[in-house]
């Protein structure tokens, strides 16, 4: 009977087959270049690659060796995985002797100071970006920047939102954002991929990993050192408890981190005795991008428009999943059938009811997040649920079956059966833990590869290389990825003619308060 239904289930009888088989979702992916024995690569971002600054699909992220390549939006996984794969074959044809890393946690790294930062041309934008990565480099080192992942971003139709009788996008996508911090822990365990890392990521600091041989650290039942500690952590940031209660709750926490002075980053100076650059403000954060979330409310900007005034004026447009592991056994680093349980699992955070968060909900989430990365696989974890604890298995299972009827309304609307697959998947793994990524990994590095990280990943990623170098790129793509290279040079350079402000006023401009708020 109609009353037996769940809240949840209410909801999603109010989505339409329509609304369910137009949902959007899009790639951004990271990868680090490296030579062919696995160490970093240190040539220039190469030039038929194009414009890092301007190229709407191949760019770069922290360092000049750390490509990142970006997929327009679309209506299913298979075309979204297409592209990525297009961009793939075409950047595989275009770096020589170099491969890509096919594993999140980096490889074989030189000394901290000699890893290349991100250059972009003369451009004032361009300069920009350079000084902010210098500063990330000196804020937390540059090898933990070297860490690559995936980021997904996601979206609904917009007669999403009268359908559940929400007030618009914003209301809804901060109540997913909240359930997805929640539950995000789940991720880790299903899909993190990166247990164990080379000895050289971590060379002079303190850490708790183990050695499995010379040369190569983990932890025996970690799932995602990328997410857990030694990653993309800060205890700087942690004072930032950016609250997903609303937009205006969102933008004040992320304001006061951008626009107020921050002492220890005061220390390290604006810029060097010769004049140079050290970062591009002392404050907490640089600019927007620096806060490290799991997942972040977005909105497409116009150039040189700041992204919080961006959200603020014209509301979520989509979200920014940010916590997924590059897959080392996919040729591009993520599968289908991954991409369908996210959007199974990000409608499961939509629908499902979405209570305030709460400063002492935030700590049991970080907490519960740092113990899946470090120990998601140990038997019989135990994870915190409003003060209680609650074992990973039982939570763990008990949301997904949740998103059985999801998985089931989304194979009604696409006419396929793939969501319900992608779901069992999950369950199998929560129960059989040698399943998950994580432990596939050590499995493999202890068959071949004589405990050897780097051993692994090498081999891995000269398979991937020969699979993508191989594989048929059409006449037409070739040719299209060739122009957009040169058009975005034939930019950049337009883009480095136009500047009129000298670089410190225009910085001064562009990190003023007023390009913040709306």
């Amino acid at each position: 009977s109609e009353t037996s239904l769940s809240p949840l289930e209410t909801r999603l009888q109010n989505l339409s087959p329509s609304l369910l088989a137009n949902l959007r979702r899009g790639i951004e992916k990271e990868s680090l270049r490296v030579r062919a024995d696995g160490a970093l690569a240190m040539t220039p971002h190469p030039p038929a690659l194009g414009s890092a600054l301007t190229h709407p699909l191949i760019t770069t992220d922290f360092s000049e060796a750390q490509l990142e390549l970006i997929t327009g939006v679309h209506p299913s996984a298979e075309a979204c995985l297409e592209e990525l794969t297009r961009i793939h074959q075409f950047v595989h044809r275009s770096i020589d002797e170099e491969m890509l890393w096919c594993a999140s946690m980096p490889c074989g790294l030189p000394a901290d100071d000699e890893i290349p930062v991100g250059v972009y041309g003369r451009s004032n934008i361009g300069r920009a970006k350079t000084v902010y990565r210098v500063g990330l480099g000196y804020r937390y080192g540059r090898r933990m920047q070297t860490i690559s992942g995936i980021h997904y971003n996601f979206s609904v139709p917009a007669q999403t939102w009268p359908a559940l009788g929400v007030r618009g996008a914003n209301e809804g996508y901060f109540a997913l954002l909240r359930n997805f911090r929640r539950h995000g822990w789940l991720l880790f365990y299903l899909f993190g991929a990166s247990p164990a890392v080379c000895a050289s990521f971590v060379e002079g600091r303190t850490h708790r990993l183990q050695q499995l041989k010379p040369g190569t650290l983990y932890l025996p039942h970690a799932t995602s050192l990328r997410m857990g500690r030694l990653g993309y952590q800060s205890d700087a940031q942690s004072s930032i408890a950016a609250s997903f209660n609303s937009m205006e709750a969102y933008g004040a926490s992320l304001e006061e981190a951008l626009l107020k002075p921050y002492p220890p980053y005061e220390k390290i100076g604006l810029r060097d005795e010769r004049g140079e650059y050290r970062q591009l403000a002392t404050s907490l954060l640089q600019i927007e991008n620096e806060f490290y979330g799991k997942i972040r409310p977005k909105r497409r900007i116009a150039t040189g428009e700041r992204p919080l005034h961006a959200l603020r004026a014209r509301g979520v447009e989509y979200v920014e999943v940010r916590l997924m592991d590059l897959d080392p056994f996919a040729p591009v680093g993520i599968t289908a059938p991954v991409m369908r349980l996210l959007d199974v699992f990000l409608l499961h955070c939509l629908l499902a009811d979405s209570p305030l968060d709460t400063p002492q909900e935030l700590s049991e989430i970080a907490r519960n997040q740092e113990c899946v990365a470090a120990r998601g696989r140990e038997p019989g974890l135990q994870l915190l649920r409003r003060a209680e604890q609650i074992p990973l298995a039982d939570w763990g299972q008990r949301i997904l079956e949740e998103c059985a009827p999801i998985a089931a309304a989304l194979d009604a609307a696409t006419g396929t059966s793939q969501h319900v697959e992608a779901l069992a998947s999950a369950l199998e793994a929560l129960r059989m833990p040698d399943a998950t990524p994580s432990a596939r990994v050590l499995a493999a590095m202890s068959g071949n590869y004589e405990n050897s990280y780097t051993g692994f990943v090498v081999a891995q990623s000269h398979g991937h290389d020969a699979t993508l170098r191989n594989a048929s790129l059409p006449e037409d793509a070739a040719q299209r990825f060739s122009a957009m290279a040169r058009e975005s040079l034939e930019k950049q350079r337009s883009m480095e003619a136009s500047d009129e402000l000298p670089f410190e006023e225009w910085r001064k401009r562009y990190l003023s308060p007023e390009m913040i708020r709306a």
